[in-house]
């Protein structure tokens, strides 16, 4: 999706912040004691949003551990943009519902409630790890417009698989100070979610393979031929731009295509 997945989070972002320009603030104080409700179960690093003017106004050292990249080089743009093309559309849908469950709080709950959801992220070297977004709003006009957020990610990796396809992101809106909590809320398909460079029939496959099974013994679990299994992995070859099996199932597990 690229630029237009990027202007269209912007368009979102906008709706929940107004046009009135964000003050500087100094906001390290409320940083450390906002951070006190977001629970870590495992790396992180956490991040100050400019949703007004959207940019990381701050971001965390800790993001090296965690994706590879230093904190002075990541700009929202070039972000987003990591995260996978399969959740994109999903990323986008979440954000959607968020602005629209912010619009109907009151003033006073607006910084009673953070937003939790997970999604699948490109590190630096090329492979895929799945995150949990944690944000909590840290400013915001008496009209309540979302200024700025306090936002946490955290790597989920080895409790949601990233490459397990039967796994599903779901958004939270969690209740601080006495506020009630919303749990896999739904969310309407705003954005849809475009076709995958890999079929589900190739998904299958790969998966098999990943267990270790021959074409042979695939053909036989899906109940098609050994020759139509063998033209998939001949495609998924030449899709993945790899020379042999075993390339093949640590390529897609690096990008997340399993």
């Amino acid at each position: 999706m690229k630029q237009s997945f990027f202007n269209e989070a912007s368009l979102i972002w906008t709706a929940i912040s107004g046009v009135k320009k964000t003050n500087d603030l100094n906001f390290e104080l409320e940083i450390h004691k906002r951070l006190l409700n977001i629970f870590h179960i495992g790396p992180y690093y956490y991040y100050v949003f400019n949703v007004n003017n959207p940019c990381f106004e701050f971001m965390s050292p800790l993001i090296k551990e965690v994706l590879g990249y230093e904190s002075d080089d990541v700009e929202v743009h070039s972000f987003i943009n990591n995260i996978h093309p399969d959740d994109q559309p999903w990323f986008l849908n979440f954000e959607n519902k968020v602005c629209d469950f912010f619009k109907g709080l009151t003033i006073d709950q607006i910084p009673n409630y953070k937003v939790s959801y997970d999604y699948r992220i490109k590190k630096q070297n090329g492979e895929y790890i799945r995150i949990l977004q944690q944000v909590l709003v840290i400013d915001y006009d008496t009209n309540g417009n979302i200024l700025r957020t306090l936002g946490v990610h955290t790597d989920i990796s080895s409790l949601k698989p990233t490459f397990d396809t039967g796994i599903k992101s779901k958004l939270s809106f969690i209740g601080l100070n006495g506020q009630p909590s919303y749990y896999d809320v739904d969310v309407k398909e705003v954005f849809k979610t475009s076709n995958s460079q890999v079929t589900k029939r190739e998904r299958d496959i790969l998966c098999l393979l990943l267990d270790g099974k021959n074409s042979l013994e695939i053909a036989k679990l899906l109940i098609i031929s050994k020759f139509t299994v063998d033209t998939h992995r001949k495609n998924l070859l030449n899709k993945m731009k790899v020379n042999n099996t075993a390339e093949l199932v640590s390529k897609s597990i690096k990008m997340g295509w399993v």
